[in-house]
């Protein structure tokens, strides 16, 4: 399709048929305070496409991309090796045009797709049931807080400083027109996570303890003396995964008895994307079912006893739930969840497993390098693919000064937390299957330089 723009006769017969003199009638209701009076300051005149294709291209060079050297962000979006086939496959056709599946009789192929999804979710995070997904991990963990509040009639929440900072923030912005009270805390640059902590806050006005496994530090704790203390009280355990290839390697919170498990599924399927969309999981126990969000997919027959998909216990604002509904999400993230789909089926249990198994060494032998280097501690006892540094000095101009030599260090925690002194000096690095061991001794001599 050609664009053609507008000619002047048309601009005329246009303005003729609406009854307007010139282009200048269509804002006589705008105040002439707010008008402009010539050209905005600083903002150069328009450029020909050539120059402004070139400017572009020039800014473009300046960014680094994660494969453009060794890469060790992580903190909840984390590089992985997506195989060719997943991006193969969700190009089809049928995928991408597919939309919201609320007539099953035409939609079978994608209400059958996130069916297993929902099945491979709540494998993997040890839930009895997932749902079809939600946008990505930190609205996911502001539905859970949202559902324990509906579960157990209360209002408190407590969140655990091992939260990921990026979606605590969530939850206050969304508290702020809920009402839910949040217990927050900062994490300590310590090997202890703080279980204990959260346990001796629980009381009868707390509706859930959210707590995220591997934590922002790297840390793995185990959750059943805190799953026990929540339900003592008769509170919900919230657990937030990250990382779900991490679950190849170190127990589900479902099957430490967590109430509510949620998480982001980037790692498997999804590209880093620069930051999005990725695609939030969702699972919990059976008798909570009703109080989930987001889509739910059942298996069925039809009238002629063959086997079929459709969407269950809908209970949406779309579906007429209104003020009554458990969710105002509107979607889910579809072709997300079809890549996380696709990868988890090329991988199967034993692929997952190795996979985890390839990370954490990885992880171990890049954490036993970087501890060498004088001036830095390890922080972490346990930890899986991600592991906190004490670097002894303000991590983010460390960070800086390396990215410009083309080594991305890793995430300092003074980013994460600014003006919090107590944490300046943490970094955080990941570990994947795409680090080199070349990879890792470039890192460690590159810190060994600047800390000199």
């Amino acid at each position: 399709m050609r664009y053609l723009p507008l000619t002047q006769p048309d601009r005329e017969a246009m303005l003729a048929a609406i009854g307007a003199s010139g282009i200048d009638d269509l804002f006589v209701d705008v105040p002439e305070s707010v008008r402009l009076a010539g050209p905005i300051a600083g903002l150069p005149g328009h450029a020909s496409e050539l120059a402004v294709e070139r400017h572009m291209t020039a800014l473009a060079r300046r960014n680094m991309a994660a494969g453009d050297g060794p890469f060790f962000l992580g903190c909840g979006a984390y590089r992985h090796h997506v195989p060719a086939s997943v991006d193969h496959i969700i190009q089809r056709g049928e995928f991408l045009t597919a939309y919201t599946p609320y007539q099953p009789e035409i939609a079978q192929g994608t209400l059958q797709m996130l069916f297993e999804f929902q099945t491979q979710v709540a494998r993997l995070l040890g839930t009895d049931v997932a749902n079809a997904s939600m946008y990505d991990g930190s609205t996911a963990c502001w539905e859970a807080i949202g559902m324990a509040r509906r579960i157990t009639k209360r209002g408190k929440a407590i969140l655990s400083g091992g939260l990921h900072p990026h979606y605590v923030s969530v939850a206050k912005t969304m508290a702020k027109y809920t009402g839910d009270a949040l217990d927050l805390s900062l994490p300590v640059l310590t090997a202890e996570s703080d279980i204990d902590a959260l346990i001796a806050k629980i009381d009868g006005d707390t509706s859930c303890v959210v707590v995220q496994y591997p934590d922002i530090l790297g840390r793995i704790a185990d959750l059943r003396p805190l799953a026990d203390a929540c339900h003592a009280q008769k509170a919900l355990l919230v657990a937030v995964v990250t990382e779900p290839v991490a679950l190849g390697a170190i127990r589900s919170p479902g099957e430490m008895d967590a109430d509510i498990v949620v998480g982001e599924g980037q790692s498997l399927g999804v590209g880093l994307q620069f930051g999005g969309p990725y695609v939030g999981l969702f699972g919990c126990k059976d008798k909570y079912v009703r109080q989930m969000p987001g889509r739910l997919c059942g298996e069925t027959v039809d009238a002629d006893g063959r086997r079929g998909f459709v969407l269950t216990l809908s209970t949406r604002e779309q579906h007429i739930r209104r003020e009554k509904a458990t969710s105002n999400i509107c979607t889910n993230s579809g072709l997300c969840a079809l890549a996380f789909s696709i990868h988890m089926t090329l991988l199967g249990e034993a692929g997952l497993r190795a996979l985890a198994a390839t990370n954490h060494a990885g992880a171990v032998v890049a954490a036993e390098r970087l501890a060498k280097v004088p001036g830095v501690r390890l922080v972490n006892d346990t930890f899986f693919n991600e592991f906190t540094l004490d670097l002894g000095k303000e991590a983010r101009p460390i960070v800086r000064a390396l990215a410009e030599k083309g080594v991305l260090l890793g995430v300092s925690l003074g980013r994460l937390y600014p003006g919090v002194e107590s944490l300046a000096n943490g970094l955080v690095v990941a570990v994947t299957e795409t680090t080199t061991p070349e990879d890792v001794e470039t890192l460690a001599n590159a810190i060994e330089e600047v800390l000199a």
